[in-house]
């Protein structure tokens, strides 16, 4: 330990007492310690009250501290254990340089009362935790094509931050066949690497070689680093000059313009830069006449026309062409060019038009002749003999009819409708080389002739006309077509006659007879007239004319124009309908069902019910689709002997129709007995003399239809075997002077009743029975499901009536 003090002499007496007592307490021994670097946090070093003797229980009171010699506060001291431990990570390369083979870190521990210092000495060991690194990723080299195999060039060595075993221990080079390494070791121990030519490099075959060179340290494991060796071969003169072809053998024609090219002579170099620059001459071997006839480039190597070439003055032209590099040492080579002078044809051939037939009619027949056509050439040889020909697409064809004189005739059909006129080209062409060409184009124009019928674009058209169309309103438009010209594209439109139902089409439809509008003559009723199916012909003005014609269906829409009407309970001109129903009723008990008709469409007549108004809503129920009102709850003696309901019936058009009825109910305390000496009296129809003649009319046509459908479903039953025979149907009566239920049950009614009964109940398919009661004017009806079969009971004798 050092200490620099400066005072005055008059103390100096006193300081040194001082030093020599400081210096009495600082031990002279130096503890040593090693621990490897990168110790985690709070390992423990040792101990140093063990290690120096030191009393654990005074260590507190002592006032034990560690003075570090770093920048950092790597270590503490435990003061109630006397452990030595690790507060920082320590790395050895951050607190040591390289240089150094050891690396201490100083300490002292401080006690006091009595005052004492101890020196702590820690070593730092290495690990290999560091990777070789290369200043550079990439290492270029330049070396020539023409190195000497053996010829070696340093590279830049890796360094590793660790030391010892754990620094730089060899190099790798990656797998070639050109470079090899040497590693080498220097005088401070490091180590660098050589790379070696081992086989002599060609910049034409691989003019860059990449290779990775990698450095390994001794470690354990071990680490390494890589780097890119980059080396770029130079180019030497070492290829000379080649011709594509070492003999040329070129035509050109006489009186070939001057400037004209003859030959592009073209010789490469493998080498580059200034060695592949190649410059083109005449060799001493090419005569002075050829040299004055033909320029030679000596950049491009291209020959051309210097002077006039005479086919009869001369035919044959020889040279010889050298090509040299630009190369330090020029290389060159040579190749042979021979030049045939040809004989022109300069004389073109001649086309004259004998005759020209425009225009005919498109319907011409075949090998009719159009044109007459003569050729001519005034040279001789191949030269003047010539060829005539017209395109390949037209419906025409060339016939020769003596030595040089063509006729131009029809092939194919012509069709005006696809090609209104030809532009037919006559080409003639001698056989001279390069052959020459003369042509002459003629306009042929096509005559219409009415040979195509009106096209409608559809073949059926279907046509959705609202009921209750205003008198006059455009239905569509039907309008065809007829490619033809002038009179035979003018089309007029009829509507072809069809009677339905003693009317004629024409008195129901209109259609216009130059633009094919369709237009609705009256106001259609779709409860009448649901459809139309007829025909419309389109004819032109041609002659003679032709036509065609479309079928048009008309669909009457349907328009919710009907308002329900009730037809059960029977009530005379929306008289209050009134029933009498016994007070011991059970509950879930029939008393009424409302039954309305729709003349509409299916989706506007269907019919839903609800109560408008009801005296006591526990007491009735209302099914909104069959309109049966039932019982809720048996009858009290609180309940009024006289109940109002009101029942709307409504349609499911948009907007909505609807119709009411209002039935009065009174109760009864007694029941009517039920008897089973009954006989069938037949059915009374004079209540159509009450009916509007409409519901009358509608009524019927249901039955109708109903008793066509259910004679056929008889007819396939009959055919199949016969069911086995089903118990007899239950029947819980109910009596009523004028109406009552209906469904799955027994009811009392008067003759339009029973009629409006018969209509409902058989349109769904069921069977319905009408029965006299004794000793009285009403009828009790039964609805049965058809298809039940009949028994005879002790009670009654049932008649049934199926239509």
């Amino acid at each position: 330990m050092r200490c620099n003090i400066t005072m005055p002499s008059k103390k100096r007496y006193v300081a040194l007492v001082i030093l020599f007592s400081l210096q009495n307490h600082v031990s002279a021994s130096v503890t040593h310690y090693s621990i490897p670097e990168e110790m985690k946090e709070g390992s423990v070093v040792a101990n140093l009250a063990s290690d120096l003797s030191l009393d654990v229980k005074t260590l507190n009171q002592r006032k034990m501290r560690l003075d570090l010699i770093a920048n950092k506060k790597y270590l503490d001291v435990n003061k109630e254990t006397g452990e030595l431990y690790v507060v920082e990570k320590i790395d050895r390369e951050n607190l040591c340089t390289k240089t150094l083979t050891l690396c201490y870190l100083k300490m002292e521990v401080i006690l006091e009362n009595p005052l004492r210092i101890f020196n702590i000495e820690l070593e730092i060991l290495d690990m290999n935790d560091n990777a070789p690194q290369f200043r550079r990723d990439a290492i270029h080299l330049d070396i020539s094509e023409a190195t000497p195999t053996g010829e070696r060039f340093s590279l830049s060595n890796a360094v590793d931050p660790d030391v010892g075993s754990n620094s730089v221990k060899t190099y790798h080079l990656s797998e070639n066949g050109h470079f090899t390494i040497e590693v080498q070791t220097g005088r401070d121990g490091s180590k660098f690497a050589d790379l070696i030519l081992k086989k002599a490099l060609d910049r034409e075959q691989q003019a860059v070689h990449n290779l990775i060179l990698t450095a390994v340290d001794g470690g354990t494991p071990a680490r390494s680093g890589t780097a890119s060796v980059i080396v770029h071969v130079l180019d030497t003169n070492d290829n000379a000059p080649t011709f594509d072809k070492s003999i040329y053998s070129v035509n050109t024609m006489e009186n070939s313009p001057i400037g004209s090219l003859v030959v592009h002579l073209n010789a490469t170099d493998l080498d580059e830069g200034s060695n592949s620059d190649i410059t083109y001459s005449y060799s001493l071997y090419t005569s002075e006449k050829t040299q004055e006839t033909f320029n030679l480039n000596s950049l491009t190597g291209e020959i051309t026309v210097k002077g006039v070439l005479n086919y009869e003055d001369f035919r044959i032209y020889d040279m010889e062409v050298i090509a040299t590099d630009k190369g330090a040492n020029s290389l060159s080579s040579q190749c042979t060019v021979k030049i045939l002078v040809e004989d022109m044809n300069d004389n073109h051939p001649e086309i004259s038009i004998k005759s020209f037939q425009s225009p005919v009619n498109e319907n011409i027949e075949l090998d009719t002749v159009i044109a007459v056509v003569s050729v001519s050439d005034k040279d001789s040889g191949d030269n003047g003999v010539v060829d005539l020909h017209i395109p390949d697409n037209m419906p025409f064809k060339l016939r020769e009819s003596s030595d040089n004189y063509y006729e131009l005739v029809v092939s194919e059909p012509l069709d005006r409708e696809k090609v209104p006129e030809y532009d037919v080209t006559f080409t003639v062409t001698d056989r001279g080389s390069p052959p020459l060409t003369d042509n002459e184009t003629m306009t042929l124009e096509l005559l219409d002739v009415n040979d195509n019928v009106p096209q409608f674009p559809q073949s059926f058209y279907t046509i959705r006309v609202m009921e209750n169309n205003a008198p006059g309103a455009l239905l569509s438009s039907l309008t065809a077509f007829d490619p033809d010209l002038h009179e035979n594209q003018y089309l007029v439109y009829f509507i072809l006659e069809k009677e339905i139902a003693n009317t004629s089409m024409s008195m129901l439809f209109s259609i216009n007879p130059e633009n094919g509008n369709l237009y609705a003559l009256k106001t259609f009723d779709y409860e009448i007239e649901k459809d139309f199916l007829f025909h419309i012909e389109a004819r032109d003005s041609g002659s003679p004319p032709l036509s065609s014609n479309v079928t048009v269906h008309i669909i009457i829409v349907d328009q919710n124009d009907n308002a329900p009407v009730i037809v059960s309970p029977w009530r005379a001109h929306g008289s209050v309908v009134e029933e009498k129903i016994p007070r011991s009723t059970d509950k879930g008990s029939l008393v009424a069902k409302v039954i309305a008709l729709d003349t509409d469409s299916v989706h506007n007549s269907r019919i839903t019910y609800q109560f408008l108004q009801v005296t006591d809503a526990t007491l009735f129920s209302l099914d909104q689709y069959n309109g049966e009102i039932r019982t809720m709850r048996m009858f009290s003696y609180r309940d009024p002997r006289h109940q109002r309901l009101v029942v709307v019936a409504k349609d499911n058009g948009e907007p909505a129709l609807s119709a009411t009825v209002t039935i009065k109910l009174s109760t009864v305390e007694t029941a009517v007995k039920a008897y089973s000496d009954m006989t069938e009296v037949p059915l009374e129809y004079d209540i159509f003399s009450d009916l509007n003649l409409y519901l009358v009319i509608g009524l019927g046509s249901v039955s109708f239809l109903l008793l066509i459908t259910i004679l056929v479903t008889i007819v396939l039953k009959c055919q199949k075997p016969k069911p086995s025979k089903a118990a007899p149907p239950c029947r819980n009566s109910v009596l009523s002077e004028r109406n009552s239920t209906i469904a799955d049950s027994t009811l009392v009614s008067n003759d339009a009743y029973w009629y409006s009964l018969f209509l409902a109940e058989t349109r769904k398919g069921k069977l319905v029975v009408r029965q006299p009661v004794p000793k009285g004017s009403r009828y009790i009806v039964s609805s049965i499901p058809r298809g039940t079969g009949l028994t005879d009971t002790s009670d009654s004798a049932a008649s049934t009536l199926q239509v």
